[in-house]
């Protein structure tokens, strides 16, 4: 493919499918969460880290590397109020047609809720799910560039009410090995719902423009990354008015531009210990801002930590966020090649 086509291919599939709007709400948001515990520690939001965890192509395809060949992933992420979700991804390298493949699973149980009618009368239970199918590929262009795509099929069920929907990332990634820089652009969830929970008009779906870079020290044991999302809607800000002049909150128009560019931002950082170990840090001005509650018990909302624990055969890894009056969700995941184990790599 010659780099001309590349660019008008990526300006064509940045336009919102099935017209989505700057603002409003949206479906499917779980769509958004974290799958991997290394890219809950970076910021929940990260399309540009350099490692070698399939996890982090299942929000940017063109992260999907050979390298990955028959890596496979397992999470778990313990949340709020009981919630738990689950993931699953495995990558394979076709040598004959020169890409990588991908096949990853993230479903949401949001355990056993009492089913009321509109006086809060309890008429019996049901069990909330959400959960979204995903195939991605690759392939390298030249020697510094990759690209992908991703197809999604999302299900969601909450008692009597279901959806379903289709969405489709793409990535583009730019990585120079010398300089340890790699640069990434993704075009996320555009799509469409195929049917609605109530049978009414479609919802809109995520839709996010993401750019991100990171960056690996030469002379020390950092990498560092700057993500920014939502590229398609600058005004991030919510108009809730509980926090306005009128109960004595002074807005200025000069914090507001200097609040909504960082509300963009999330920044990002990995230690490496050893060539074993590794210790990840993220800071999200966005999820801190929109979650903090009144002036106090808001310390470390926004930031995130994790750990990695890297072996020739596996990678065990751990990360924890803070959304709110400081407590923390928890995540553990390991990463396996299979061809260490079996004689999958060899087909």
């Amino acid at each position: 493919m010659k780099p001309g086509a590349i660019i008008i291919f990526f300006l064509i599939s940045s336009l919102p499918i099935d017209a989505q709007t700057l603002g409003g709400s949206s479906v499917f948001n779980f769509l958004r969460l974290s799958n991997t515990p290394q890219l809950t520690a970076l910021g929940g939001e990260n399309v540009s880290n350099q490692s070698d965890d399939i996890g982090m192509a299942f929000h940017n395809p063109s992260l999907l590397r050979e390298t990955m060949h028959t890596q496979a992933s397992f999470v778990f992420n313990s949340m709020y109020g009981g919630i738990k979700n689950y993931h699953l991804q495995a990558g394979y390298h076709s040598n004959r047609l020169k890409t990588n493949f991908a096949f990853g699973v993230m479903y949401h149980n949001y355990g056993q809720i009492d089913q009321t009618d509109a006086s809060g009368n309890i008429m019996g239970e049901f069990k909330p799910r959400d959960y979204v199918v995903q195939l991605s590929m690759s392939r390298n262009y030249l020697a510094r560039w990759v690209y992908g795509a991703s197809l999604k099929y999302i299900g969601s069920r909450y008692g009597p009410y279901s959806s379903s929907g289709l969405a489709v990332d793409f990535g583009l990634s730019y990585r120079d090995t010398s300089r340890g820089l790699q640069a990434s652009f993704v075009i996320k969830n555009g799509g469409m719902q195929l049917t609605t929970y109530t049978g009414a008009g479609r919802e809109e779906l995520p839709f996010d423009l993401q750019l991100g870079l990171s960056k690996r020290l030469k002379n020390a044991p950092l990498q560092f990354s700057l993500t920014m999302n939502r590229l398609h809607r600058f005004d991030l800000t919510y108009n809730d008015p509980a926090y306005n002049d009128e109960n004595g909150v002074e807005q200025d128009s000069k914090s507001f531009s200097f609040d909504n560019i960082f509300r963009h931002i999330i920044l990002a950082t990995q230690v490496y210990i050893t060539d074993k170990v590794e210790v990840s840090l993220g800071y999200n001005y966005l999820r801190r801002k929109e979650l903090n509650m009144g002036s106090s018990g808001n310390g470390v909302n926004g930031f995130s930590a994790g750990v990695g624990v890297l072996f020739k055969k596996m990678q065990i890894r751990y990360g924890q966020a803070y959304y709110q009056s400081n407590r923390a969700y928890h995540q553990v995941g390991i990463n396996i090649k299979l061809n260490e184990f079996s004689a999958f790599g060899k087909l």
